[in-house]
């Protein structure tokens, strides 16, 4: 999080991960928690929503074209820009968007979940790494073959 310069994401991940603004994860369980829920404020967010109506002082809200503003975005911004969110991410991967998927893989067994693509999307993707993390955590890292 801390190379990030900018977090875009779509409403439903932008809610799961308002859970990092609470000060209370300043005495969060462990070090890396801390550290990364510190990353995660200081870091400006662009978030997708047409039914938001506001968002934490460190977020921009977006109701209009994410292509068009990723574009915008991409041409000034210099550092790594983080996405999250499936349908998001499905979205700009379509227009050629997307640089680099990084995949989180945790050892937690979830019972469901959104498909990280839409059924029908086909994407072809050239491996660039893996790196395990802490936690037991292993970070795939792909680009698009095209």
């Amino acid at each position: 999080m801390r190379q990030a310069s900018v977090v875009l994401a779509g409403r439903r991940m932008y809610e799961m991960m308002r859970f990092w603004d609470s000060p209370d994860r300043e005495t969060g369980d462990t070090e890396v928690e801390r550290d990364f829920a510190r990353a995660w404020r200081e870091t400006p967010k662009i978030v997708f929503s047409t039914t938001l109506r506001e968002v934490e002082p460190n977020a921009r809200l977006v109701d209009g074209d994410a292509e068009t503003t990723v574009r915008s975005l991409k041409a000034e911004t210099d550092g790594l820009v983080i996405l999250g969110g499936a349908d998001l991410a499905a979205s700009l991967s379509r227009a050629g968007l997307v640089d680099e998927f990084r995949l989180y893989m945790h050892p937690v067994v979830l019972g469901g979940g959104k498909p990280y693509f839409q059924s029908g999307q086909s994407l072809t993707l050239r491996p660039l790494g893996t790196e395990s993390l802490s936690q037991g955590v292993t970070l795939l890292r792909y680009a698009p073959a095209s």
